[in-house]
């Protein structure tokens, strides 16, 4: 235990009273070390989707965007009041290591979004990573990601 009184080298997932409901949160999950499979090959790719769209329709998070990467994925989420971001994250991760075999890296990195400009840049950033890594020349090219578009059209 830290000085803080957080265990030392998990980040703090709990959200702040102050937080005003239904702040959207850009989350990154990274794959575990000696995971084999990219969550872009379809095995995982279209399960981890699915999921996402599931979890959006049941209200256990609002997704504006969700992407995947090879070896991490990218989201902006929203979490109703009655859910705890922490758990619902810990439940879906849970789901696809006992059900599809992933390996997570333990916790995940999340950051409050603060206003419209941000959201805006986050989601441009999310959307331009595959073109940034090298994996295509178009965001429109990539497949593994689902928006509110999307989602909402279901």
């Amino acid at each position: 235990m830290s000085t803080d009184g957080f265990p030392k080298g998990r980040l703090y997932h709990d959200t702040p009273g102050w937080v005003p409901e239904g702040s959207m949160f850009h989350i990154r999950i990274r794959c575990g070390a000696g995971h084999p499979i990219a969550f872009t090959e379809a095995s995982h790719a279209q399960p981890l989707l699915e999921s996402v769209r599931i979890y959006h329709h049941h209200q256990r998070w609002f997704c504006r965007l969700f992407l995947l990467m090879p070896d991490h994925l990218h989201a902006l989420l929203a979490f109703p009041p009655d859910k705890i971001m922490s758990q619902v994250i810990k439940e879906w991760k849970t789901y696809h290591s006992r059900h599809h075999g992933l390996q997570w890296q333990d916790g995940y990195f999340d950051h409050r979004i603060r206003n419209r400009r941000e959201l805006e840049e986050k989601a441009a950033y999310i959307r331009f990573n595959p073109v940034v890594k090298g994996l295509i020349t178009h965001p429109a090219d990539w497949p593994w990601f689902v928006d509110q578009h999307t989602l909402d059209a279901k």
